[in-house]
């Protein structure tokens, strides 16, 4: 009885179900299912799926059918997918609308975008283009005609024409050049310390490294030049155009060489000075050769200028069907004399401009008679790298058949040639040789400025025959003190240690025994690399120093002992290459002095100190070498400190 009870009332559930509630008629609670599989209850499944199919003879009645005959417990469950219902129309209407809003939200923020940003230009074009008054500015008698002074009764330019001169207050400082060791000084003075003077016959600053570059075209000349005068402008600093020719230490009067007319007439000028920075830089070594006048050379913008159009005109001229295969051979010849950064950039320039320029605007005759040629005058090319690495540049040069010439001197330049000597390993005789060429570079090495020459003839313990000698400070070596500088190409540190010899005793020798014990070495270590921080390395084993130049073994350093041991340290150390990474911290040393010095200068004075020592107030300079790098045609070398690696295409 309580089976057929329960069937029916599972059965009118059911039907109410299905009358009411058709989409979900499906879903039935657990504690129906457990009714439905009872033993009692399935006896009477059979009518109660009749009395289902009758009320509902649909849809419905199959999946009454499907949920009561559900299978035993041993078999998982399935549930039945739903019937999807159909969706109703107000529901796309809505998204439509939310659509649309979206859309003209995105334009109405587009309108005023636009609206601001031009709102803004406007602005800031009648703020900054605006017509602006210039004050009125009355030059003085010293600027409108300058007094004449000095041994050679020149004009001197007490007064430069400014905007706001206050001479007299400040100290005058002026920097002699425009490359890589002034710009260091510019960027690191503070504005206001100094009236600061730039006496330069270029009128911009250039970036040497990508000179090679700029020859071929891969970079733009324009984009490796700036103004001096932009940089000058944040010091509200005078810029002198003209060249450095002399100088009058006594009287602190530099004398320039300025132009007088745009005929190229000259005149000369005296530039009043309190320091001088002498920064001039370098020129190229001859070394003797011939014939130079018929090279090119890669010092500035307009060589690299002049580099480009003689390549062009080349390759024009050979690509012509008249031009000779003599004539052609010789003009697609290209010579570099010199195997440093420069020579071997140069040539992998070249080397580039032929495996990806001329193949395809010219014809490929001229592709396959050019030829590249390095002449080095020692083993290996890049000789200031590492042996890796100049292996590397020359294996490179050989797979792209760019004619490296090692232990080879260059005896004369024709307009049409090239000699130069190789000495035979065998025979140890000096063999002649001849190269075609039309285009050769000379990079060779560097000399010292005619300025930097005339400078260190007025002074008599200068013995350097290609730079200034500069103290450990950058002060130029028997110039007055706290008056003179030099730094970057045109300067050389001085590496030996006698003329520190003296002092180095006074104040190691405690006991006053003329003699240097253990103790009494290991501070006269310390002081010597305090005043010449180059020596450091060379001084890291101090204790077997002293034991190998302890002859007598007696536990002290007598004079003479002494005095070998530091000739000996100061041998080994060796000058600082003339690279830009090396004048651009020599410059910034000398930019942070000064400042230190005008902060410092008050303090100095009321102490009884004098500033012209710059011990007093500042460390000496020491370098630290960043690396190195060089290209050598879709590839590059790299030296730096501790090691080196290359890579490329």
């Amino acid at each position: 009885m309580f089976g057929l009870w329960g069937a029916g009332r599972l059965s009118s559930l059911a039907l109410k179900r299905a009358t009411l509630r058709p989409a979900h008629f499906s879903t039935v609670t657990a504690t129906s299912r457990a009714a439905l599989r009872s033993p009692r209850t399935l006896k009477t499944t059979g009518s109660v799926i009749e009395a289902v199919r009758a009320a509902r003879p649909f849809s419905t009645s199959s999946r009454w059918s499907d949920v009561v005959q559900q299978p035993p417990p041993s078999q998982p469950h399935v549930p039945p997918t739903p019937t999807p219902t159909a969706r109703p129309r107000g529901l796309y209407i809505r998204r439509a609308f939310f659509v649309g809003k979206a859309i003209l939200f995105l334009i109405g923020s587009s309108v005023v975008g636009v609206c601001f940003v031009t709102g803004a230009i406007l602005a800031h074009d009648s703020l900054t283009y605006g017509e602006e008054k210039l004050p009125q500015v009355v030059p003085t008698i010293e600027e409108l005609n300058p007094p004449l002074k000095g041994p050679k009764n020149l004009p001197t330019l007490v007064d430069l024409f400014g905007d706001e001169n206050d001479e007299g207050k400040k100290p005058r400082l002026v920097i002699i050049g425009g490359g890589w060791g002034a710009i260091g000084v510019l960027k690191t003075l503070n504005p206001g310390d100094y009236e600061v003077v730039v006496v330069a016959d270029s009128t911009f600053n250039q970036f040497t490294p990508l000179l090679p570059s700029a020859a071929v075209g891969t970079v733009s000349a324009r984009s490796l030049v700036e103004s001096v005068r932009k940089l000058l402008l944040p010091l509200k600093g005078s810029f002198v155009y003209g060249k450095a020719v002399d100088v009058v230490m006594g009287e602190r009067l530099l004398e320039v060489e300025v132009p007088a007319t745009p005929d190229g007439d000259k005149r000369r000028v005296y530039v009043p000075y309190d320091k001088l920075v002498i920064a001039v830089g370098s020129v190229s070594a001859s070394h003797g050769v011939q014939g130079l006048e018929n090279c090119y050379q890669l010092k500035t913008i307009g060589d690299a200028q002049q580099i480009r159009r003689r390549i062009i005109d080349n390759v024009e001229i050979a690509s012509l069907p008249t031009t000779t295969p003599e004539e052609r051979k010789r003009l697609l010849s290209f010579v570099v004399c010199g195997g440093g950064p420069t020579g071997v950039e140069m040539a992998a320039e070249i080397s580039d401009l032929v495996h990806e320029d001329l193949v395809r605007y010219y014809p490929k005759i001229c592709a396959q008679e050019l030829s590249i040629s390095i002449i080095q005058s020692r083993d290996h090319i890049l000789n200031t790298y590492s042996e890796t690495i100049s292996q590397y540049a020359e294996k490179r040069f050989e797979r792209e058949a760019v004619n490296v010439i090692t232990n080879a001197r260059v005896k004369e330049v024709t307009p049409k040639s090239v000699k130069y000597t190789v000495k035979d390993p065998q025979t140890n005789k000096v063999v002649e040789h001849e190269l075609p060429s039309a285009f050769t570079l000379w990079s060779t090495g560097i000399a010292m400025n005619p300025f930097t020459e005339r400078v260190t003839d007025l002074l008599p313990n200068q013995v350097h025959k290609k730079a200034v000698v500069v103290d450990a400070h950058m002060r130029v070596v028997g110039a007055p003190l706290g008056t003179m500088y030099c730094i970057g190409d045109a300067s050389t540190i001085e590496t030996s240690l006698m003329p520190y010899l003296l002092d180095l005793i006074e104040k190691a020798d405690v006991n006053k025994d003329e003699k240097i014990d253990k103790n009494e070495w290991a501070v006269l270590v310390k002081e010597v690399k305090k005043r010449v921080p180059m020596a450091t390395k060379h001084l890291e084993k101090v204790h077997d120093i002293f034991k190998d130049y302890d002859v007598d073994a007696d536990d002290a350093l007598s004079f003479n002992e002494l005095t070998t041991a530091l000739e000996e340290v100061g041998k080994k150390i060796t000058s600082l290459p003339a690279t830009a990474q090396v004048a651009s911290q020599q410059g910034k040393y000398l930019g942070d002095k000064f400042t230190k010095l005008a902060k410092q200068g008050k303090t100095l004075h009321e102490n009884g100190i004098p500033d012209d020592d710059d011990e007093t107030y500042c460390k000496p300079f020491e370098y630290k070498h960043l690396g190195s790098l060089a290209y050598i045609g879709n590839a590059a070398v790299f030296d730096l400190p501790g090691y080196s690696f290359t890579g490329g295409l």
